[in-house]
Protein backbone atom coordinates (compact mmCIF):
# COMPACT_ATOMS: atom_id res chain seq x y z
CA UNK A 1 0.00 0.00 0.00
CA UNK A 2 1.75 3.15 -1.27
CA UNK A 3 1.47 6.34 1.62
CA UNK A 4 0.20 9.62 0.52
CA UNK A 5 3.48 11.27 0.30
CA UNK A 6 4.68 8.85 -1.89
CA UNK A 7 1.57 9.08 -4.46
CA UNK A 8 2.01 12.82 -4.24
CA UNK A 9 5.71 12.51 -4.88
CA UNK A 10 5.05 10.53 -7.91
CA UNK A 11 2.93 13.19 -9.80
CA UNK A 12 5.30 15.84 -8.93
CA UNK A 13 8.42 14.09 -10.54
CA UNK A 14 5.55 13.46 -13.98
CA UNK A 15 5.35 17.53 -13.69
CA UNK A 16 8.88 17.86 -14.14
CA UNK A 17 10.10 14.78 -15.72
CA UNK A 18 12.44 17.08 -17.47
CA UNK A 19 14.16 19.05 -14.64
CA UNK A 20 14.08 15.46 -13.19
CA UNK A 21 16.35 13.81 -15.67
CA UNK A 22 18.90 16.55 -15.15
CA UNK A 23 18.83 16.63 -11.82
CA UNK A 24 19.29 12.84 -11.86
CA UNK A 25 22.21 13.24 -13.85
CA UNK A 26 24.06 15.98 -11.98
CA UNK A 27 23.51 13.82 -9.03
CA UNK A 28 25.87 10.83 -10.62
CA UNK A 29 28.10 13.67 -10.60
CA UNK A 30 27.92 13.64 -6.68
CA UNK A 31 31.36 13.36 -4.80
CA UNK A 32 32.82 13.76 -1.21
CA UNK A 33 35.27 16.04 -0.88
CA UNK A 34 38.27 14.40 0.92
CA UNK A 35 39.30 18.39 1.69
CA UNK A 36 39.98 19.08 5.62
CA UNK A 37 38.11 22.03 5.21
CA UNK A 38 33.84 22.32 4.91
CA UNK A 39 33.03 22.60 1.07
CA UNK A 40 29.25 23.11 1.30
CA UNK A 41 26.36 22.43 -0.89
CA UNK A 42 22.58 23.28 -0.82
CA UNK A 43 21.42 21.15 -3.12
CA UNK A 44 21.10 23.42 -5.65
CA UNK A 45 18.79 25.57 -4.28
CA UNK A 46 20.43 28.79 -4.88
CA UNK A 47 20.99 28.37 -7.85
CA UNK A 48 17.79 27.91 -9.05
CA UNK A 49 17.43 31.83 -10.30
CA UNK A 50 14.46 34.42 -9.48
CA UNK A 51 14.24 36.12 -6.17
CA UNK A 52 16.00 34.00 -3.30
CA UNK A 53 13.88 34.77 -0.36
CA UNK A 54 12.36 32.56 2.56
CA UNK A 55 14.28 30.22 3.97
CA UNK A 56 16.95 29.98 1.43
CA UNK A 57 17.98 33.93 2.52
CA UNK A 58 20.01 32.24 5.04
CA UNK A 59 22.14 30.20 2.53
CA UNK A 60 23.82 33.01 1.83
CA UNK A 61 25.79 33.64 4.49
CA UNK A 62 27.00 30.34 4.52
CA UNK A 63 27.68 30.87 1.17
CA UNK A 64 29.80 33.89 1.58
CA UNK A 65 32.04 32.27 4.15
CA UNK A 66 32.59 29.04 3.00
CA UNK A 67 33.53 27.09 -0.28
CA UNK A 68 30.74 25.57 -1.92
CA UNK A 69 30.18 22.95 -4.98
CA UNK A 70 27.17 21.65 -6.15
CA UNK A 71 29.35 18.40 -7.20
CA UNK A 72 32.24 17.71 -4.51
CA UNK A 73 31.39 18.38 -1.50
CA UNK A 74 31.48 16.88 2.03
CA UNK A 75 28.35 18.54 4.00
CA UNK A 76 24.91 18.91 2.50
CA UNK A 77 23.12 21.53 4.09
CA UNK A 78 19.42 21.49 3.24
CA UNK A 79 16.26 23.86 5.04
CA UNK A 80 13.36 22.11 5.79
CA UNK A 81 11.65 25.18 4.50
CA UNK A 82 13.44 25.86 0.95
CA UNK A 83 14.23 22.90 -0.44
CA UNK A 84 15.54 21.11 -3.54
CA UNK A 85 13.92 18.72 -5.71
CA UNK A 86 13.38 15.54 -4.18
CA UNK A 87 15.60 15.51 -1.23
CA UNK A 88 14.67 12.50 0.15
CA UNK A 89 16.42 10.88 -3.06
CA UNK A 90 19.77 13.49 -3.00
CA UNK A 91 20.36 12.96 0.81
CA UNK A 92 20.63 9.21 0.82
CA UNK A 93 22.69 9.59 -2.68
CA UNK A 94 25.10 11.80 -0.55
CA UNK A 95 25.26 9.52 2.73
CA UNK A 96 26.02 6.62 0.15
CA UNK A 97 28.91 8.31 -0.63
CA UNK A 98 30.23 9.70 2.79
CA UNK A 99 28.85 12.83 2.70
CA UNK A 100 27.33 14.70 6.13
CA UNK A 101 24.01 15.53 6.21
CA UNK A 102 23.07 18.81 8.38
CA UNK A 103 19.34 19.72 8.74
CA UNK A 104 18.08 23.15 9.38
CA UNK A 105 14.45 22.32 10.59
CA UNK A 106 11.80 25.38 11.24
CA UNK A 107 8.07 24.74 10.59
CA UNK A 108 5.78 21.71 10.27
CA UNK A 109 2.82 20.79 9.06
CA UNK A 110 -0.52 20.88 11.53
CA UNK A 111 -3.95 21.41 11.50
CA UNK A 112 -4.85 24.72 11.27
CA UNK A 113 -2.32 25.71 8.71
CA UNK A 114 -2.05 23.03 6.61
CA UNK A 115 -5.50 20.91 7.38
CA UNK A 116 -5.65 17.44 6.11
CA UNK A 117 -2.70 17.69 3.92
CA UNK A 118 -0.42 18.27 7.00
CA UNK A 119 1.20 14.39 6.91
CA UNK A 120 2.01 14.96 3.34
CA UNK A 121 4.08 17.42 4.65
CA UNK A 122 5.38 16.02 7.52
CA UNK A 123 5.97 12.38 5.83
CA UNK A 124 9.05 13.57 3.89
CA UNK A 125 10.30 15.95 6.67
CA UNK A 126 10.39 13.24 8.85
CA UNK A 127 12.55 11.05 6.64
CA UNK A 128 14.71 13.75 6.27
CA UNK A 129 14.99 14.75 10.40
CA UNK A 130 15.44 11.38 11.21
CA UNK A 131 18.41 10.66 8.56
CA UNK A 132 20.50 14.12 9.27
CA UNK A 133 24.06 14.02 11.28
CA UNK A 134 23.05 17.08 12.77
CA UNK A 135 20.26 19.32 13.34
CA UNK A 136 19.81 23.00 13.75
CA UNK A 137 16.54 23.93 14.79
CA UNK A 138 15.06 27.94 14.14
CA UNK A 139 13.64 28.61 17.52
CA UNK A 140 12.92 26.78 20.49
CA UNK A 141 9.40 26.38 19.07
CA UNK A 142 10.83 24.49 16.43
CA UNK A 143 12.29 21.97 18.23
CA UNK A 144 9.22 21.59 20.31
CA UNK A 145 6.45 21.72 17.27
CA UNK A 146 8.85 19.25 15.58
CA UNK A 147 9.27 16.48 17.83
CA UNK A 148 5.35 16.84 18.64
CA UNK A 149 4.28 16.16 15.09
CA UNK A 150 7.56 14.71 13.31
CA UNK A 151 8.23 12.19 16.42
CA UNK A 152 11.51 11.42 18.17
CA UNK A 153 15.48 11.88 16.62
CA UNK A 154 18.40 10.96 18.11
CA UNK A 155 21.10 13.32 16.22
CA UNK A 156 22.89 15.77 18.05
CA UNK A 157 21.01 19.63 17.77
CA UNK A 158 21.37 23.03 18.29
CA UNK A 159 18.80 25.77 18.29
CA UNK A 160 20.31 29.01 16.54
CA UNK A 161 17.55 31.72 15.61
CA UNK A 162 17.92 33.11 11.65
CA UNK A 163 21.10 35.58 11.40
CA UNK A 164 20.96 39.06 9.67
CA UNK A 165 23.86 41.14 7.88
CA UNK A 166 23.48 43.68 10.33
CA UNK A 167 25.75 46.07 8.11
CA UNK A 168 23.06 45.74 5.24
CA UNK A 169 19.95 46.13 7.55
CA UNK A 170 20.92 48.74 9.54
CA UNK A 171 18.53 52.21 10.53
CA UNK A 172 18.62 54.73 8.49
CA UNK A 173 21.00 57.78 8.55
CA UNK A 174 18.36 60.31 9.23
CA UNK A 175 14.93 59.08 11.87
CA UNK A 176 12.14 59.20 9.50
CA UNK A 177 9.06 62.12 10.49
CA UNK A 178 7.19 60.50 12.77
CA UNK A 179 3.86 62.04 10.43
CA UNK A 180 2.46 60.26 9.01
CA UNK A 181 3.03 56.95 10.93
CA UNK A 182 4.14 54.42 8.52
CA UNK A 183 3.18 51.00 9.18
CA UNK A 184 4.63 47.53 7.25
CA UNK A 185 3.24 44.25 6.99
CA UNK A 186 5.80 42.52 4.83
CA UNK A 187 6.38 38.80 3.76
CA UNK A 188 4.64 36.28 2.18
CA UNK A 189 1.56 36.43 2.99
CA UNK A 190 -0.22 33.40 2.83
CA UNK A 191 -4.04 33.76 4.51
CA UNK A 192 -6.50 36.41 4.22
CA UNK A 193 -7.36 37.46 8.33
CA UNK A 194 -3.18 37.84 8.39
CA UNK A 195 -3.28 41.01 6.12
CA UNK A 196 -7.14 42.28 6.58
CA UNK A 197 -6.74 42.05 10.48
CA UNK A 198 -4.23 44.76 9.84
CA UNK A 199 -6.18 47.06 7.31
CA UNK A 200 -8.58 46.78 10.34
CA UNK A 201 -5.87 48.41 12.52
CA UNK A 202 -5.29 51.52 10.89
CA UNK A 203 -8.95 51.84 10.11
CA UNK A 204 -8.94 52.05 13.84
CA UNK A 205 -5.58 53.87 14.31
CA UNK A 206 -7.09 56.72 11.75
CA UNK A 207 -10.52 56.91 13.39
CA UNK A 208 -8.57 57.31 16.94
CA UNK A 209 -6.80 60.55 15.09
CA UNK A 210 -3.41 58.69 14.46
CA UNK A 211 -2.60 59.79 10.84
CA UNK A 212 -1.28 56.26 9.19
CA UNK A 213 -0.77 54.49 6.32
CA UNK A 214 -0.01 50.95 5.67
CA UNK A 215 2.68 49.56 2.89
CA UNK A 216 1.29 45.52 2.35
CA UNK A 217 4.74 44.22 0.85
CA UNK A 218 4.75 40.36 -0.31
CA UNK A 219 3.22 37.77 -2.22
CA UNK A 220 -0.78 36.63 -1.61
CA UNK A 221 -1.41 33.60 -1.80
CA UNK A 222 -5.10 32.92 -1.82
CA UNK A 223 -7.92 33.64 -4.58
CA UNK A 224 -8.67 36.84 -5.67
CA UNK A 225 -6.60 38.31 -2.75
CA UNK A 226 -5.64 41.34 -4.77
CA UNK A 227 -9.11 42.57 -5.32
CA UNK A 228 -10.11 40.97 -2.14
CA UNK A 229 -7.42 43.75 -0.04
CA UNK A 230 -8.42 46.35 -2.16
CA UNK A 231 -12.11 45.93 -1.33
CA UNK A 232 -11.81 45.33 2.31
CA UNK A 233 -9.85 48.49 2.49
CA UNK A 234 -12.08 49.97 0.70
CA UNK A 235 -14.81 48.92 2.99
CA UNK A 236 -13.24 50.27 6.12
CA UNK A 237 -12.75 53.99 4.51
CA UNK A 238 -8.84 53.73 3.77
CA UNK A 239 -7.87 52.56 0.63
CA UNK A 240 -5.96 55.83 -0.45
CA UNK A 241 -3.45 54.99 3.15
CA UNK A 242 -2.84 51.33 1.71
CA UNK A 243 0.05 51.03 -0.46
CA UNK A 244 1.20 47.79 -1.88
CA UNK A 245 4.18 46.07 -3.21
CA UNK A 246 4.55 42.65 -4.75
CA UNK A 247 7.46 40.57 -4.44
CA UNK A 248 10.78 41.61 -3.14
CA UNK A 249 14.85 41.66 -3.56
CA UNK A 250 17.16 41.77 -0.25
CA UNK A 251 17.76 45.87 -1.65
CA UNK A 252 14.33 46.94 -1.42
CA UNK A 253 13.61 45.17 1.71
CA UNK A 254 16.34 47.25 2.91
CA UNK A 255 14.76 50.37 1.95
CA UNK A 256 11.12 49.27 2.82
CA UNK A 257 12.25 48.98 6.55
CA UNK A 258 14.08 52.22 6.96
CA UNK A 259 10.93 54.06 5.25
CA UNK A 260 8.90 52.83 7.88
CA UNK A 261 8.15 53.06 11.91
CA UNK A 262 6.26 49.94 12.89
CA UNK A 263 6.39 46.29 11.65
CA UNK A 264 3.07 44.58 12.02
CA UNK A 265 3.40 40.34 11.82
CA UNK A 266 0.21 38.91 12.64
CA UNK A 267 0.87 35.40 11.22
CA UNK A 268 0.02 32.59 13.92
CA UNK A 269 2.25 30.15 15.09
CA UNK A 270 5.11 31.46 12.98
CA UNK A 271 8.19 29.55 13.83
CA UNK A 272 11.24 32.00 13.55
CA UNK A 273 10.56 35.07 11.07
CA UNK A 274 13.29 36.42 9.22
CA UNK A 275 11.49 39.29 8.64
CA UNK A 276 11.27 40.56 12.47
CA UNK A 277 14.74 39.83 12.39
CA UNK A 278 15.24 42.46 9.72
CA UNK A 279 13.00 44.82 10.74
CA UNK A 280 14.42 44.87 14.20
CA UNK A 281 17.96 45.37 12.85
CA UNK A 282 16.70 48.24 10.94
CA UNK A 283 15.55 49.89 14.08
CA UNK A 284 11.39 48.84 13.61
CA UNK A 285 9.94 48.22 16.76
CA UNK A 286 7.37 44.71 15.66
CA UNK A 287 4.04 43.92 16.81
CA UNK A 288 2.86 40.90 16.52
CA UNK A 289 0.97 37.62 17.80
CA UNK A 290 2.77 36.00 20.95
CA UNK A 291 3.13 32.27 19.06
CA UNK A 292 5.15 30.19 17.77
CA UNK A 293 9.00 31.68 18.03
CA UNK A 294 8.23 35.38 18.92
CA UNK A 295 8.94 35.18 22.02
CA UNK A 296 12.42 34.47 21.62
CA UNK A 297 12.84 36.53 19.17
CA UNK A 298 12.12 39.79 20.26
CA UNK A 299 11.82 41.58 23.84
CA UNK A 300 9.57 43.94 25.83
CA UNK A 301 11.44 46.83 24.75
CA UNK A 302 10.74 46.54 21.27
CA UNK A 303 8.03 44.90 20.82
CA UNK A 304 4.66 44.47 21.86
CA UNK A 305 3.16 40.87 21.55
CA UNK A 306 -0.46 40.08 21.57
CA UNK A 307 -1.57 37.35 23.66
CA UNK A 308 -3.77 34.43 21.63
CA UNK A 309 -4.68 30.94 22.65
CA UNK A 310 -2.13 28.00 21.94
CA UNK A 311 -4.37 26.02 19.29
CA UNK A 312 -2.65 23.55 16.19
CA UNK A 313 -6.39 22.73 15.22
CA UNK A 314 -7.30 26.37 14.54
CA UNK A 315 -5.96 29.54 13.65
CA UNK A 316 -6.25 32.82 16.04
CA UNK A 317 -4.78 35.83 14.55
CA UNK A 318 -5.21 39.24 16.68
CA UNK A 319 -8.26 41.60 15.99
CA UNK A 320 -7.60 44.68 14.10
CA UNK A 321 -8.41 46.75 17.41
CA UNK A 322 -5.81 44.46 19.44
CA UNK A 323 -3.11 45.44 16.81
CA UNK A 324 -4.07 48.82 17.21
CA UNK A 325 -4.28 48.67 20.85
CA UNK A 326 -0.60 47.50 20.27
CA UNK A 327 0.66 50.27 18.29
CA UNK A 328 -0.90 52.90 20.39
CA UNK A 329 0.80 51.50 22.98
CA UNK A 330 4.08 52.14 21.42
CA UNK A 331 3.68 55.28 20.30
CA UNK A 332 4.97 57.42 22.90
CA UNK A 333 8.38 55.51 23.46
CA UNK A 334 8.81 55.07 19.31
CA UNK A 335 12.39 56.39 19.57
CA UNK A 336 13.34 55.12 22.40
CA UNK A 337 11.70 51.49 20.97
CA UNK A 338 13.52 51.64 17.68
CA UNK A 339 16.99 52.51 19.54
CA UNK A 340 16.07 48.98 21.39
CA UNK A 341 14.77 47.09 18.45
CA UNK A 342 18.48 47.73 17.19
CA UNK A 343 20.46 46.85 19.89
CA UNK A 344 18.13 43.76 20.38
CA UNK A 345 19.13 42.90 17.01
CA UNK A 346 23.10 43.03 17.29
CA UNK A 347 22.79 40.95 20.47
CA UNK A 348 20.57 38.15 18.83
CA UNK A 349 21.11 37.87 15.28
CA UNK A 350 24.59 38.77 13.90
CA UNK A 351 25.22 36.47 10.83
CA UNK A 352 28.74 36.42 11.73
CA UNK A 353 28.15 34.85 15.17
CA UNK A 354 25.37 32.39 13.04
CA UNK A 355 28.41 31.30 10.74
CA UNK A 356 30.80 30.97 13.67
CA UNK A 357 28.34 28.55 15.28
CA UNK A 358 28.33 26.85 12.27
CA UNK A 359 31.84 26.57 11.25
CA UNK A 360 32.15 24.60 14.60
CA UNK A 361 29.46 22.51 13.89
CA UNK A 362 30.85 21.22 10.52
CA UNK A 363 34.40 20.89 12.14
CA UNK A 364 33.00 18.50 14.51
CA UNK A 365 31.06 16.37 12.40
CA UNK A 366 34.08 16.08 9.83
CA UNK A 367 37.11 15.62 12.73
CA UNK A 368 34.89 15.31 15.91
CA UNK A 369 37.15 18.72 17.12
CA UNK A 370 36.12 22.40 17.08
CA UNK A 371 38.52 25.35 15.76
CA UNK A 372 40.26 27.50 18.55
Amino acid sequence: MHLPWQILEWFSRLRSLPRSREAGRHRLRISCSESHEAILSFGGVLERGGLIHGGAVKLLALQFALACSEEKFNLLYLVSSAQPEFPVELVYICKDRGIKFVWNQNGVGYPAWAGSGAELHNAPMRRLRVASDYIIYQSEFCKSSANRFLGPCTAPSKTLLNPVDLMRFSPPTFPNPRTPLRLLAMGTQNYPARVNHVIDSLSELRRGGVDATLTIAGRLLWKDAESGIAGHAAGCGVEPFVFRVGEFTQDMAVSLYRSHHVLIHPKYMDPCPTVVAEALACGLPVVASLSGGLAEMTSASCARLIPVPEDWNAMHTPSGQEIAEAIADLLPNLAAASLAAREFAIANFDSKGWVLSHKRIFQTLLHGTTPS
